[in-house]
């Protein structure tokens, strides 16, 4: 019972765990994709239909005996929701990574513990007390994950490291917008600020969806609606945005239609499902944390396998971005540790007065 209870207890951890190597290999994908002149817009709107049509039969399949039923207003909460976690937040990190790289989507992405923590503060889910040293550091520790941020984005510096295990001739570099974008600083910025508007996009996602979760406990579910409704707002925004392109519609048999697979199956159905399961168990809060590790995975990928080339701002503003994250995060272990004991000290004091009474 013990080991069980042991291991449930770490599910959690190495779900998330997996969830950002997927997230990363996503972006590093999508990347490849677009550097063959794929539209980003084009491959949200494919990538969530092909999500839909697996998790819509699955969730009435699997969840059709505990599911609540379901209610004009929860339907409309899901538009929200996807439009909020999918048609802007998807679309705004497809166009970041398309002028950057998933290095830059790594880095960016740890703004999202910041902009969950000021969003608590502003709809006073957070008790913030200047007094206290733990608010404090709190609020050192927000501000200096966007000084991070910032540093990323505006600041490249001169090449780290640069290695390609690809030949010369099948390089994903030959393609040549794909060099030019990364050449380019003033692509590189208008990509942070693609980034940045979504890691606010993702933090009221999470915040939202925490909220919902409470009243309607069933995550299959929900991401299934989430992805149908995101799939309808996407295609709006593709037939938009390509129009008078009839030919970006068209799939090619290589890295584009592996990329939206790869997309629809562990971008979609595996980290969405993931992601809301433990949001239910641990919290948005819990889900935050894990982002400072997409950073090094994506160095890493974005290096080996597109011949991304790592440069100085990139290290040392995700270092000042995990700085800033884990100084949040200490304060926000100890203000609950705090609330854990002082519950056990009214419990205690009750149980005395009763006791002499």
């Amino acid at each position: 019972m013990e080991v069980m209870s042991c291991l449930v207890g770490v599910l959690p951890f190495a779900a998330m765990v997996i969830v950002e190597c997927l997230d990363v290999g996503l972006t590093t994908l999508s990347k490849a994709a677009m550097s063959r002149g794929m539209s980003h817009f084009v491959f949200v709107a494919y990538s969530n239909a092909l999500a839909t049509l697996i998790l819509l039969p699955l969730s009435f399949i699997i969840q059709r005996k505990n599911r609540p039923p379901l209610t004009f207003s929860l339907l409309c909460k899901f538009f929200l929701l996807s439009l909020i976690g999918i048609t802007v937040m998807q679309n705004c990190v497809f166009t970041g990574v398309d002028y950057s790289s998933p290095t830059l989507a790594s880095a960016m992405s740890n703004l999202i513990p910041a902009f969950t923590f000021l969003l608590a503060v502003i709809f006073r889910m957070e008790n913030l007390d200047l007094r206290r040293s733990s608010s404090q550091i709190k609020i050192m520790g927000t501000l200096v994950s966007i000084s991070g941020a910032l540093i990323v984005t505006l600041y490249k510096g001169p090449p780290i490291a640069s290695l390609s295990i690809q030949s010369s001739k099948n390089s994903l570099l030959s393609h040549p917008s794909f060099s030019t974008m990364l050449a380019t600083p003033n692509s590189w910025i208008v990509g942070g600020l693609f980034l940045a508007i979504a890691s606010l996009s993702v933090s009221i996602w999470n915040t939202s969806q925490a909220a919902i979760l409470k009243g309607y406990p069933s995550e299959m579910t929900i991401v299934a609606f989430y992805c149908l409704f995101g799939t309808i707002q996407c295609t709006v925004v593709a037939l938009v945005a390509e129009k008078g392109h009839p030919n970006t519609w068209k799939l090619k048999p290589d890295i584009e239609l592996v990329s939206i697979m790869y997309s629809a199956v562990f971008g979609g159905v595996v980290t969405f499902c993931t992601q809301t399961w433990c949001i239910n168990k641990k919290g948005p809060v819990f889900v935050a944390m894990f982002k400072p590790l997409g950073i090094a995975i994506a160095a890493l990928m974005g290096v080996v396998f597109l011949g991304d080339t790592l440069h100085v701002g990139s290290v040392i503003g995700a270092i000042v971005i995990v700085v800033g994250f884990y100084g949040v995060m200490w304060s926000q272990s100890k203000e609950d540790k705090k609330s854990i004991h002082s519950v056990d000290d009214i419990d205690t004091s009750l149980l005395r007065s009763h006791l002499h009474a």
